[in-house]
């Protein structure tokens, strides 16, 4: 069972799959830090606060001598937001990173090597005895 597992793990494309994972978490850090360092700073500014604080108050809190006695309902709609923003950066990137490895297999597959003149040879004879 041990040996059966281990050629499991081994194959190609676990690997692969493991190494894509280690990479995509650690770029949604990135862009974690990117989008709640410098994006959201910046669209804050059109309402004067944290872009993550923005939200619709559907019921206030309750307090009563400086105690909450009933927690406040809200739409949190700025989290939501940056996490959207945040998916999309993340789904733009893949996209191009995508994008550029298609086009790199498609000039490799464009580079066909001409075969050569014993390639030829061989052909020629195949083709004269089949007749």
């Amino acid at each position: 069972m041990l040996k059966e597992f281990k050629k499991f793990a081994m194959k190609g494309n676990l690997v692969d799959l493991a190494v894509a994972f280690v990479m995509g978490a650690a770029f949604t850090k990135i862009t974690t830090s990117f989008i709640n360092g410098m994006v959201m700073p910046a669209v804050g500014l059109l309402k004067g606060k944290d872009f993550t604080d923005w939200k619709l108050v559907l019921k206030p809190a309750v307090l009563e001598e400086g105690k909450e006695i009933a927690a406040e309902v809200a739409v949190k709609y700025g989290e939501f937001l940056t996490v959207t923003i945040e998916f999309l950066i993340v789904a733009f990137v893949m996209f191009l990173i995508v994008r550029t490895i298609n086009k790199m297999k498609k000039v490799e597959e464009a580079k066909v090597t001409p075969p050569s003149a014993q390639e030829v040879l061989l052909t020629e004879i195949r083709d004269l005895l089949k007749k």
